[in-house]
């Protein structure tokens, strides 16, 4: 089924887009949301107006402005801080609150859920974070500057999704995946550096209360009645608690995100949310309408409800303000000419730059070379080294550590002025990575060949694995096209017999198949109990019954275990199994079902039985590695 994808930005009438240009740019990199690439705009359009207000010639009402305190008295006890300690401890809790988040959800369901699909970008997240260090102390060894090593060990992830979206490869693909998991390591090894080497003095006692109110935090989660007040309540006292400690208190937002649960939606709460909204629907008054609301909330994890709340105001707000806060850099003659002549700045330079670069580069390939890990398809180590460099864009927790590890303002300046410049540069240099290995490995050439072998332990497969000839196909369970080249298939599997191998790969078409997900997942539920090709059918035959209960319908049919059927449709396994797939086809260009590859080379034309006969029979079915002819 071949989609168009209409320019929403021209309006009838409309000769020509407006901006047609940064339109190209933009619609040219899939694979990112508007949300990221407007966060990075934001956090860069907060960087310059920082800057150019620090360097005017008023610039000294920039530092007034951020050492202007507010205080808070409550009896006899103040609470005072400057507005940038107000929003470096006070909004970047939350801020590492939605971190804690993404780190819980990940680990718990998501890419870092199966210890095989993580070892590749753990490893390389924990070399990213030891190797800028390193460099870093070898420059600055000695004096108040090698506290400052911190400094360098962490990538910005809102920065490195959005460079990787303005000059990253056409096709992110799994680039994209792995950037991600990489950066959940390497945010969980920033935070463990701030608790352990920028904490300096330990109040016991507040420490002990801050402990308990975590415990109450977790103890919440059997709590039916207030839920969400009583999770603000606790959190502020973990805060307080944390400050009054002389612990970092955004180091609080972490630990409350890990104690709040996290699971894929369960059939029973998504079944009584429907009774309730139906009750509600019946007969409309605030009684049911309170239960409905609840009943929906209730039907999705607190992990995904506050992720989903908080994440545009931390996205679109905090971090801006925080670049505001912390970016402007008096560029003065003497901070520049300083600058240049500082250890400290070119010791962020080059721990940011070469550390990040060297160290997650050199360390997929190591772990490549040993086997002990794989590259998903089409992750090339060349862009792999392009996700280095841009990993080298710290600017987040970077001006956050510089803070917290040299007093100096002076040095401080020199530190900020290492940091704005490794982003420049790290943006140039995978920027001309990219632009290499494009020209080394078109991405045009990639979408002709299957991105990723056949793997019998993981590919659905019908006929002998060692079978001369192959077809692949990707294809959606909801797409009318697909249900009627199932005919076309088993005449092609008749006519060759046991000379072909025939293989689906998972292509869901969610924005005009809304079922087609759910059905994917159902299908690799149904697999692990052996039974894929028995449940594909049955799909492809009822395409407008594609409901939860629908597919357990089908699966009680064919006399599956139902509770391990639902369980394992939740699993992250079956959820990354079909992403996998989605991915690959992204990559390989793939956006119409079905698609067939015949001896690993894209199909283009019919694919009636008698055409893709004929492709076979010319010998285009032949996989590398298979030189026999059909007998």
């Amino acid at each position: 089924m071949q989609l168009a994808h209409p320019d929403p930005d021209v309006s009838e009438g409309d000769s020509a887009p407006r901006f047609p240009r940064l339109r190209a740019i933009l619609h040219h990199r899939r694979g990112f949301s508007d949300s990221e690439k407007t966060a990075a705009a934001l956090l860069l359009v907060a960087t310059v107006v920082a800057l150019v207000w620090a360097n005017i010639p008023l610039g000294h009402s920039y530092d007034d402005f951020w050492h202007s305190t507010v205080s808070l008295q409550i009896g006899t006890n103040t609470l005072e801080l400057d507005l940038r300690s107000l929003v470096n401890e006070g909004l970047m809790t939350l801020f590492f609150f939605v971190v804690g988040l993404e780190v819980k959800r990940e680990f718990a369901l998501g890419e870092l859920s199966v210890w095989s699909r993580a070892v590749v970008p753990v490893a390389a997240a924990v070399a990213g974070l030891a190797i800028p260090a390193v460099i870093f102390l070898l420059i600055n060894h000695t004096g108040e500057t090698s506290r400052a090593w911190g400094v360098v060990i962490s990538s910005d992830t809102a920065f490195l999704l959005g460079a990787l979206a303005i000059v990253g490869p056409r096709l992110p693909g799994h680039l994209r995946t792995f950037l991600l998991a990489l950066a959940v390591v390497d945010d969980i090894g920033a935070l463990a550096v701030i608790a352990v080497f920028y904490t300096d003095k330990v109040h016991i006692l507040p420490l002990v209360v801050a402990a308990l109110a975590l415990a109450v935090i977790w103890a919440l989660r059997f709590v039916t009645v207030a839920q969400g007040p009583l999770y603000v309540v606790f959190s502020v006292i973990v805060w307080v608690a944390l400050l009054a400690s002389g612990v970092q208190p955004t180091l609080g937002g972490v630990a409350i995100a890990l104690l709040i649960p996290v699971y894929a939606p369960r059939r029973r709460e998504v079944e009584r949310a429907a009774e309730l909204s139906r009750a509600f629907r019946q007969s409309p008054n605030p009684v049911y309408a309170q239960a409905a609301v609840r009943g929906l909330l209730n039907s999705v994890s607190v992990n995904d409800r506050l992720h989903t709340l908080y994440t545009p105001y931390t996205s679109f707000l905090i971090l801006p303000v925080f670049a505001l806060a912390n970016a402007g850099v008096h560029l003065s003659a003497d901070t520049l000419a300083a600058a240049v002549a500082s250890p400290l700045t070119w010791g962020v330079v080059a721990g940011l730059v070469i550390g990040k670069l060297v160290g997650i580069t050199g360390m997929t390939a190591l772990i490549r070379m040993l086997r002990v890990g794989v590259l998903a398809p089409g992750l090339t180590l060349g862009r792999v080294a392009g996700g280095a460099a841009l990993s080298g864009i710290g600017f987040t927790i970077s001006l956050f550590i510089i803070d917290l590890a040299i007093d100096d303002p002076v040095l401080q300046d020199e530190a900020r002025v290492g940091v704005l410049a490794a982003s420049v540069i790290a943006f140039a240099l995978g920027s001309a990575i990219f632009r290499i290995v494009d020209r080394v490995q078109p991405p045009s050439r990639m979408s002709l060949v299957l991105a990723r072998p056949i793997d019998p332990q993981r590919d659905h497969i019908r006929g002998p694995v060692d079978a001369p000839l192959t077809l692949v196909e990707y294809g959606d369970f909801e797409c009318p096209f697909c249900s009627r080249a199932t005919g076309s298939i088993d005449e092609v599997r008749a006519h060759f017999g046991d000379q072909l191998q025939y293989v689906w790969r998972h292509l869901p078409l969610t924005r005009v198949h809304p079922h087609a997900l759910l059905a994917a997942r159902a299908s690799e539920a149904a697999a692990a109990q052996g039974r894929f090709f028995e449940l594909a059918p049955l799909m492809f035959a009822h395409q407008n019954d594609l409901e939860l209960d629908d597919l357990l319908g089908y699966a009680a049919s064919l006399d599956l275990d139902l509770d391990r059927f639902e369980e394992d449709m939740r699993s992250s396994e079956v959820v990354n199994r079909v992403r996998d797939d989605a991915i690959d086809a992204e990559l390989m260009d793939v956006h119409s079902t079905p698609t067939f590859f015949i001896g690993g080379k894209r199909h283009v034309g019919p694919y009636d039985a008698p055409a893709l006969i004929r492709a076979l029979d010319a010998g285009l079915g032949l996989m590398p590695g298979h030189s026999e002819e059909r007998a």
